[in-house]
């Protein structure tokens, strides 16, 4: 959803926009995956592009493992960005499950691919217990890297949060050591075309083209609690 939020936004500012997804996991051949939600939410705009597709809901190189199909390696992802990015003005990569998640049995990951772009990283996190543990590992990882983290984006918001998650709002970017960069609400991959982008432009920050602004949110959430 935060994928498709950020490429609706660029797309409504007239930008080319390309949304590569390296590895689809859990999805056998001829079903939807994660770019047929990001092409139902957005429409036909973005230039979509997957490059392997596993059966089995698994890292992917354990998928590409049990399925015998070939592994991806980190240079034919880059190739495929690079190419994308050669004739679009934003180009956007989709992990699959973080940072460090393994797609061959050399161990590399998303982090070899951002680092061998250059490119920034947006670290999607949770809301509630545990996010900052996670969210924290994957930034100190991204740093000693050698990568910039961009921000965090909260990919589902609850409808009623708790306090874990009210003081998350605050303690996440401490975590990522980078600002709140969007919060979107739970459900939003359910609406419309229209609704869809009226939620993304809430949501995120005018660094992605939106109006989120983290202090308001904050202080709005905490007042309905």
């Amino acid at each position: 959803m935060t994928t498709a939020a950020i490429a609706a936004l660029a797309l409504s500012q007239r930008r080319r926009v390309a949304v590569l997804k390296p590895a689809q996991t859990g999805v056998r051949p001829g079903e939807p995956g994660d770019l047929a939600d990001v092409e139902r939410l957005v429409g036909a705009g973005p230039t979509l592009r997957e490059l392997r597709r596993y059966p089995d809901p698994l890292s992917p190189e354990a998928a590409a493992r049990r399925s015998g199909l070939a592994p991806l390696g980190p240079v034919e992802i880059a190739r495929a960005a690079t190419e994308l990015d050669a004739d679009h003005d934003l180009t956007l990569i989709e992990g699959a499950g973080g940072l460090l998640v393994r797609f061959d049995e050399r161990g590399n990951s998303l982090a070899d691919v951002a680092w061998a772009l250059g490119a920034p990283v947006v670290v999607v996190a949770e809301a509630g217990l545990g996010t900052l543990n996670a969210t924290a590992l994957t930034a100190e990882v991204a740093t000693k890297r050698g990568l910039n983290v961009a921000g965090v984006v909260i990919g589902s918001w609850p409808d009623e949060p708790d306090l874990a998650a009210l003081c998350n709002l605050e303690d996440l970017p401490v975590a990522a050591g980078a600002p709140l960069l969007g919060v979107l609400p739970a459900g939003l991959g359910a609406a419309g075309r229209e609704d869809f982008l009226a939620g993304a432009g809430r949501g995120l920050s005018p660094w992605f083209g939106g109006q989120f602004d983290p202090e308001c949110f904050a202080g709005s959430a905490s007042a309905q609690k």
